[in-house]
């Protein structure tokens, strides 16, 4: 395999520019679960999954703009473990299992709860990593790492994280100024935060939020309902960070294709994760948007765990999809605990050379 001749950050950077580089960037995120069978398999626990494949550097910095209500353990096993939140939800977590959370209860209800938790969430600057950024900003600009800014705001992680899939979509129709508030507000702190990260010296080079508006071939809400409640929130998001000179990806799991002409209308840079199973076609999002949208994921996890089925799709999906550049490999989501270390090895080996421009 050919030696890298570019950083991660000069590499990512002309794929925003619709440019071809030495190859594709390699990314993933792996499950808990996946680290752990990872581990057992030969990986050293005091070695993280990117400097063991040889992934790209790419580095995500968080802010807390949440309410700040008291995390507590109410109950643990060896299997879970169910503990409140700094959002004031109670959750189920499995210990071994590669899954989402199982959310129990909110404290954020309605209105009224509404507005006493939007009384906790105030810009002020404890709620920024300053010892992390101090420790390893210069580094990882040495390094030529990529770094991005993560945002918490939007529909999904109203929903998840706050307030409840069901109340919230009920209230998108029967008290919409609640959502909309609720949607501004975490971005309003969310924006002063990172204004004060950037003052200080820290600049990202992307933002990202995480919106999951779809699942399975169709949306939680109409066109019409994202133009009239959401999308003036996310142009916000986007403008903010052109400001700064930032590039943006929304990360929208499911099938989110009726949204994508919304998106490159208001000048998003990137999609992810590209969803198959969901019903995201990434040959055919390319070939359409191509030259708009850097397009980053794609590749079914459900084949992870088939080294033949995969290595096909991988044959069949990235020559058309890092053609001019706008491309970052990873799955269509996360990496399953079903993908070996072997099967994961194999898998950055060949994104590599078939991302290669060579």
């Amino acid at each position: 395999m050919a030696v890298d001749c570019m950083t991660t950050h000069e590499r990512v950077k002309r794929m925003f520019d619709h440019r071809e580089a030495d190859r594709v960037p390699v990314t993933d995120s792996p499950w808990d679960a996946t680290i752990e069978r990872w581990i057992d398999e030969g990986m050293p626990k005091d070695c993280s999954a990117a400097e063991y494949f040889g992934l790209d550097r790419f580095i995500q910095l968080g802010v807390d703009n949440s309410p700040r209500y008291p995390i507590e353990v109410l109950e643990e096993t060896d299997e879970y473990t169910v503990t409140t939140t700094q959002w004031g939800a109670t959750l189920k977590n499995w210990k071994h299992i590669a899954s989402t959370p199982a959310f129990l209860d909110f404290t954020i209800k309605n209105p009224d709860s509404w507005r006493q938790a939007k009384e906790r969430m105030t810009p002020s600057s404890d709620r920024i990593p300053w010892e992390q950024l101090a420790a390893n900003y210069a580094t990882w600009r040495d390094e030529g790492a990529w770094l991005t800014a993560i945002l918490w705001f939007g529909f999904d992680v109203t929903h998840s994280w706050a307030v409840g899939t069901e109340r919230l979509l009920l209230a998108l129709v029967e008290d919409p100024e609640w959502c909309v508030d609720m949607f501004n507000h975490f971005l309003d702190v969310d924006i002063a935060l990172w204004n004060q990260v950037w003052d200080a010296g820290y600049a990202f080079d992307s933002v990202l939020w995480y919106d999951d508006m779809g699942y399975k071939h169709s949306q939680f809400f109409s066109v019409h309902r994202y133009r009239e409640l959401l999308k003036p929130v996310h142009r916000r998001a986007i403008e903010w960070a052109h400001s700064k000179g930032a590039r943006v990806i929304l990360h929208s799991c499911g099938d989110v294709n009726p949204f994508i002409p919304e998106f490159v209308e208001m000048g998003l840079d990137g999609l992810n994760p590209l969803e198959v199973k969901a019903g995201m076609d990434p040959i055919h999002i390319k070939q359409t948007y191509g030259d708009d949208l850097l397009l980053h994921g794609g590749i079914n996890a459900v084949l992870w765990d088939d080294a033949e089925a995969i290595e096909a799709e991988m044959r069949r999906v990235i020559p058309v999809v890092k053609k001019n550049g706008g491309y970052i490999f990873s799955s269509d989501h996360s990496v399953p605990s079903s993908v070996s270390l072997v099967n994961f090895r194999r898998i950055v080996e060949l994104a590599k050379e078939l991302g290669s421009y060579g």
